[in-house]
């Protein structure tokens, strides 16, 4: 099998500021530690070229792009937690021509294609916050809908905030199943993605959320995966799966209050990989939100382990988790949500 990594230098200029969570240097750090882990000689590396307006706007609002253009060259705040420096209009096209060209790979003959600056599901078609600017996800699938006439497009999306803006964008559309693991929003930015938000008319059953409770650990989480996850994406049938990869759900994460481990991102994008393989062979892999440095590369080397199928992953003691009985009512709840849609 090939496997591709997108990644481009400038990716390392999406710095939101020093006293912001989200500083430059996490793409290559991300890359100077699966070098160092000898994995990234499993992959072929590419450079992205920037997404073009057209692009953006396939998805995004001109008023909006403009917008965003503008910040861009003065300087500001596009929201109250999205501060815009000079030149991010750039930076954020670039990254979303990494997502764009992860998805072109993987009609090149390549089976997975990862993209370590992605994911930015905060972003709607009119307006933004989150540390996002454009949402790469959807304007992927809209470039790939166009160019490879795909019919189904399935969003894993397993970030600790909830995807609020691909949420926006897909509400009333059914060919795009966006299925969300997101720690509960009554405890957590942006305070969305309930239970009972499964789409709306000839969509509704195809936005799937799990809130999770804080203090959900490993064992709660994989559990409520597999009684979901796969049967859903079986039954779906997807033409490519897009797998929005966050790990601040990892229990040191400075924003959010999950309790993941190394060891669950292994069996996570393992089991994303192995769905893949059964459903589609077209796996797009955005690495998501992480917000401690030393637990994020470490974590996203666990994915790549995962999505390899590579042993040599990396493990730690499990966390207590403190919400099984939580975990296992929602999941109950959401199944009762979804159940004139789909057979559990």
């Amino acid at each position: 099998m090939k496997y591709a990594v997108i990644y481009h230098e400038d990716f390392n200029k999406y710095d939101l500021g020093i006293a912001h969570p989200l500083v430059g240097d996490k793409p290559r750090n991300t890359m100077t530690y699966l070098k160092e882990q000898s994995i990234l000689s499993e992959f072929q590396i590419f450079t992205p070229k920037k997404a073009t307006e057209a692009d953006i706007l396939k998805v995004h609002d001109s008023a909006y792009l403009k917008h965003v253009k503008k910040l861009s060259q003065t300087g500001g705040w596009l929201s109250g937690d999205t501060p815009t420096p000079k030149g991010i209009f750039e930076i954020a096209c670039l990254a979303t021509g990494g997502s764009i060209h992860a998805g072109e790979k993987l009609f090149e003959g390549f089976r997975i294609a990862v993209n370590p600056l992605a994911g930015f599901h905060h972003a709607s078609k009119g307006h933004s916050s989150g540390f996002c600017f454009f949402n790469d996800i959807a304007i992927t699938i809209e470039y790939l809908r166009e160019k490879e006439k795909l019919k189904r497009f399935m969003i894993i999306d397993l970030d600790v905030h909830h995807g609020n803006g691909t949420q926006d964008i897909y509400y009333d559309d059914k060919t795009v199943l966006n299925l969300s693991f997101h720690q509960d929003g009554r405890t957590l930015y942006p305070g969305t993605g309930s239970v009972e938000t499964i789409g709306r008319e000839d969509a509704a059953g195809y936005t799937i959320n799990l809130p999770l409770p804080p203090g959900t650990g490993g064992k709660s989480y994989i559990k409520a995966f597999q009684e979901i996850v796969p049967l859903i994406t079986r039954l779906y049938k997807p033409n490519i799966i897009l797998f929005q990869s966050g790990v601040d759900t990892h229990h040191s994460d400075p924003l959010a209050d999950l309790n993941l481990t190394y060891q669950t991102y292994y069996y996570l994008a393992k089991q994303v990989a192995i769905l893949s393989q059964e459903t589609c062979q077209k796996l797009l892999v955005l690495l998501g939100g992480g917000y401690n440095s030393i637990a994020c590369v470490k974590s996203y080397y666990n994915i790549f382990c995962g999505l390899i199928g590579k042993q040599d992953f990396l493990k730690e003691a499990e966390i207590p988790d403190t919400s099984p009985v939580a975990v296992h009512h929602v999941v109950s709840q959401l199944k009762r949500a979804l159940g004139e849609y789909w057979e559990f």
